[in-house]
């Protein structure tokens, strides 16, 4: 099917267009950083951004660290040791490689500088208990904040106060060092007090704020978690410079400019949606019968783009991820419609706990699923996206991919 084709393409294109690799040079041959440099990278592009930021420091480069998700280490960077822990809940790994990358610091010369690396998935990998909670502790918050359809700002101000390295306290432990802190962004609205919950940024985020997502989540707490609630974060850093290199507009931007180089008309309809993911799907399966009755003055073929990170509210005990669950509440309304395609995708090629990127749908999938025997509305309602998918051959596979700017939603309508 061309479409999907097409849509394929678009993915691999505009995903290619936001890697962070250029993008890190550039920022550090702008800044002109003099002296011994120090390269620390967190997240789950940080391989990519530390090999990237090696390659440009040449002979200032003295040595650091990688801290990224499992399977997203490329291999060995020279005088640096890579280290991979849990995403998107942390483990024990988490606070072994948080305490060594502390380690490393406290033995750099206070007058060397570090350009501290950071990409999405950084508030699971890089984690220190403030009062020395349990592995444990750590998991049960993480795992309830998942769980609660809290948006990624709410999840990590409850994060940012619990922690010993969030909401500016990293920069806090490397102070008098000079930080470079560059950022490829996760977060709609690039705040970037909330990417990584902000390791090496002043905290806008309150304990009153805190204590009130808590309340709304209703979220179950130790003494000790409640008690580290209530220490104020800095809100001011003197050591920091702070750098921001991509985000999910650019991803946008390019998958727009791809899908009209392909012959289609396109519309972008935000960059930052973050409503419930079955919510959204089940309103771009219907935008999709509009256009195709006529209803929407949107000429074919139409490519409808649209970047954010939306939520699940997990009721069930399924497999999946936002973006699957998306594509699979697509699938219900564009059920019969031919030359209608609708995906969903992470643009770090991960999706949840899971091995897919995200899903693709068209007008036959509910008939595939239905044809495998599954039963398609109780797998959606226990969270089960993965499963429908998987067995109508609409799950979309990238592996890591090096970046994480967000997901990218595409409509894709051929003329009949």
């Amino acid at each position: 099917m061309r479409l999907r084709d097409d849509a394929i393409d678009i993915i691999k294109k505009s995903i290619q267009e936001v890697l962070p690799d250029n993008a890190v040079k550039k920022a550090l041959k702008q800044e002109d950083i003099k002296g011994n440099v120090h390269v620390i990278a967190i997240g789950k592009a940080a391989w990519r951004m530390a090999q990237a930021a090696v390659e440009m420091l040449g002979n200032q480069f003295m040595g650091g660290m990688v801290l990224t998700k499992y399977g997203h280490s490329l291999g060995q960077i020279d005088k640096m040791e890579i280290l991979e822990a849990g995403h998107p809940v942390p483990d024990q790994q988490t606070l072994e490689g948080t305490e060594k990358i502390l380690e490393y610091v406290e033995s750099i010369p206070e007058h060397e500088a570090i350009v501290f690396l950071i990409s999405g998935g950084g508030s699971s990998l890089f984690e220190k208990p403030l009062l020395n909670n349990s592995i444990e502790e750590l998991e049960s918050v993480n795992v309830q904040l998942l769980r609660s359809g809290a948006n990624i700002v709410e999840m990590n101000t409850v994060r940012k106060h619990l922690s010993a390295v969030k909401g500016g306290r990293f920069a806090q432990v490397c102070y008098p060092r000079a930080i470079y802190s560059i950022i490829l962004s996760d977060v709609l609205g690039n705040r970037v007090d909330t990417i990584a919950s902000g390791p090496t940024c002043p905290d806008t985020s309150t304990v009153e704020e805190a204590l009130k997502i808590v309340e709304k989540y209703q979220l179950t707490l130790s003494e000790t978690s409640l008690q580290a609630i209530t220490i104020e974060t800095p809100k001011s850093l003197e050591n920091v410079k702070t750098i921001m290199i991509g985000s999910v507009e650019i991803l946008c931007q390019e998958a727009e400019k791809i899908a009209r180089s392909l012959g289609f008309h396109t519309k972008l309809l935000s960059s930052s949606i973050e409503d419930e993911a079955s919510l959204v799907g089940k309103d771009f399966g219907e935008l999709a019968k509009r256009i195709v009755a006529g209803q929407e003055d949107i000429p074919l073929p139409c490519a409808i783009i649209a970047g954010g990170e939306t939520v699940v509210t997990i009721k069930g005990n399924g497999k999946g991820g936002r973006n699957q669950e998306l594509a699979l509440s697509a699938a219900f309304p564009i059920s019969g419609l031919g030359d209608v395609v609708f995906l969903s995708v992470g643009s770090d090629g991960t999706d949840g706990p899971t091995d897919a990127a995200g899903g693709m749908v068209d007008g036959g999938s509910l008939s595939r699923m239905q044809e495998s025997g599954s039963d398609i509305q109780s797998l959606l309602e226990n969270n089960d996206s993965y499963h429908a998918l998987k067995s109508s051959g609409d799950l979309i596979f990238t592996g890591p991919t090096g970046t994480n700017v967000n997901d990218l939603m595409m409509l894709l309508i051929d003329k009949k």
